[in-house]
């Protein structure tokens, strides 16, 4: 049996066999993604049906992130609705089978478009169709009344953008690697520039191509990944945090996991207009949600640079690269904010 990191093969093995049906031992284990966040792993029982297997990063991480639990309570709410996720399959709390809580979800196929080079071998004709079924897919969640599907008390409504400064400001005290006048400089002005929160409803907080996955068929959305910081507050959000992730068509795209610079990609303004078109909602103020996502994002980055540097990440030549991404974001984030003057 290869040794994966971050499974106890026989234990999980066991456990599988036991809580979730239909699963058939022996079982190998793949590491699909992971070092950054949640790690993530197929599944491959011996009658070749596929699982995956989601638990937390190795190392110490914040009290609040990481909670497998939650994250399995929301993609079983939202697989209720027409939003397409990965079905939940089990959930295991008991840490001595694996040295961390995990959860089990069917294998969904597709691709994940998570790079510029993912994206110029995607086909052009389909590019398209997926990035209006992302826009599209983002539209049907923000419609999606919270209490209707058990998640009404998924967290508080109003006051997102005051909280999650206040949440990520903690947590960046809590995980820096190093100071950075900059950062403190960009949530200062954020929290000055604060807008009047307008759309509430279910925010999934990562939402990009990067977090799907898309037919090689016809382009659409078959599910929709990693709710780790999904929460209940302000839809503009997410519109802010997509544009992080998206760039105008060309060369240089402002993320190395951007697809979106590959011909065939709508535009930024026109994957704006598709959003505001189907949902009515007025895009304006996107500019600050834009900043924002980018602060929050630095935020995010920072704690990933702590676990490097605390040498529990797995791919830890990539700490350099981590360390400019946060200085970038946050430039980023300056830039935004001084666009919208």
């Amino acid at each position: 049996m290869t040794d994966v990191r971050g499974v106890e093969q026989v234990r999980v093995s066991n456990w599988l066999s036991t809580h979730v049906s239909g699963a058939v031992a022996p079982f190998s284990f793949d590491l699909i993604a992971g070092g950054r966040s949640n790690l993530t792993y197929k599944v491959t029982g011996a009658d070749g049906r596929r699982f995956v297997l989601r638990r937390p990063p190795m190392g110490n991480v914040l009290a609040t992130a990481h909670d497998m639990g939650r994250e399995h309570r929301i993609i079983s709410a939202v697989g209720k609705t027409s939003v397409p996720v990965a079905p939940a399959l089990g959930m295991c709390t008991d840490e001595l089978v694996n040295g961390a809580p995990f959860y089990v979800m069917g294998y969904v196929e597709g691709l994940v478009l998570a790079s510029p080079e993912a994206g110029y071998a995607f086909p052009e004709r389909l590019r398209p169709a997926a990035a209006n079924s992302l826009i599209d897919t983002l539209a049907d969640l923000h419609a999606v009344d919270p209490d209707a599907i058990g998640l009404g008390e998924l967290g508080k409504r109003e006051g997102y953008i005051e909280r999650q400064l206040r949440r990520w400001s903690t947590q960046w005290e809590k995980s820096k690697a190093r100071e950075l006048p900059l950062m403190e400089e960009v949530h200062a002005r954020l929290s000055d520039l604060r807008p009047e929160q307008r759309y509430t409803g279910i925010v999934h907080g990562d939402y990009r191509l990067g977090n799907a996955l898309v037919s090689e068929e016809d382009g659409t959305i078959q599910a929709v990944l990693d709710w780790e910081l999904c929460t209940l507050g302000d839809l503009l959000a997410d519109v802010g945090y997509l544009l992080v992730y998206w760039s105008d068509p060309g060369p240089n795209p402002m993320r190395k996991n951007d697809p979106s610079g590959a011909p065939g990609f709508p535009s930024r303004a026109e994957l704006l207009g598709r959003y505001a078109a189907r949902t009515g909602r007025d895009l304006s103020a996107i500019g600050y949600y834009e900043a924002f996502s980018c602060w929050r994002l630095a935020c995010i980055a920072e704690g990933v640079l702590s676990r490097y540097r605390a040498g529990v990440m797995a791919d830890t030549n990539e700490e350099a690269e981590a360390e400019d991404g946060v200085l970038a974001l946050a430039t980023r984030a300056i830039r935004a904010i001084e666009a919208m003057a």
